[in-house]
């Protein structure tokens, strides 16, 4: 948060979205609603996808991360506290921020707390894949493109699971499924994405 880029900015980026919506589209109740859930999930990932090239980027300049590599603490919880971190200033507000601007998009009133749970089980999912693209473009020249291009894949499987709960949760339908499949990738990743990602930093600062 004090180097700036991160909590405000993935809030205004929201936002800015959820509000170019509707000019895009139309005004029409009915559309808004069916294309809400789909759109408030991809501007949540859009927006944590914004501030991940900083998640190792100022400690790699500043000399830090060398620093952290050498420390007697595994480089795995350096990983971890690195996703918590960005995480909380841009995940955890993002879900906190999502059911008002589900408002502006006539999202159905049964959707909202599948909306905000399946943004608090998804976005951690966000933040940790993002540190492990982070881990592997970190050092490199113009690294925040190549990072998307190589989180944007990963991101894929949250989202579908993600929206799909949100859609059904609209509709009155059986939400279990895809949020049972959500949380499975949330788990996946942190079981296995910190070993990754360290491994990568290791392999970088070599």
């Amino acid at each position: 948060m004090r180097a700036g880029g991160g909590f405000g900015l993935g809030l205004g980026f929201f936002l800015i979205v959820t509000v170019l919506v509707p000019f895009g589209v139309g005004a029409e109740a009915g559309v808004l609603a069916t294309i809400a859930p789909g759109i408030l999930w991809v501007g949540a990932l859009l927006s944590c996808l914004l501030s991940l090239d900083r998640i190792f980027q100022l400690d790699w300049e500043d000399g830090s991360l060398d620093l952290l590599a050498t420390a007697p603490i595994p480089m795995e919880s350096v990983v971890l506290a690195k996703a918590a971190a960005h995480w909380v200033t841009t995940g955890l507000p993002l879900t906190l921020a999502a059911p008002a601007l589900g408002i502006l998009l006539n999202l159905p009133g049964a959707a909202f707390g599948w909306l905000t749970l399946s943004l608090a089980l998804g976005t951690p999912a966000l933040s940790l894949i993002g540190a492990f693209g982070a881990a592997l473009t970190v050092g490199l020249k113009r690294g925040g493109l190549l990072l998307s291009i190589l989180v944007l894949p990963l991101y894929v499987p949250t989202l579908i699971f993600g929206a799909e709960t949100v859609k059904r949760g609209a509709a009155g339908l059986a939400v279990e499924t895809p949020l049972i499949l959500l949380a499975a990738i949330t788990l996946g990743t942190l079981a296995l994405l910190p070993f990754a990602a360290a491994a990568a930093i290791r392999i970088n600062l070599r």
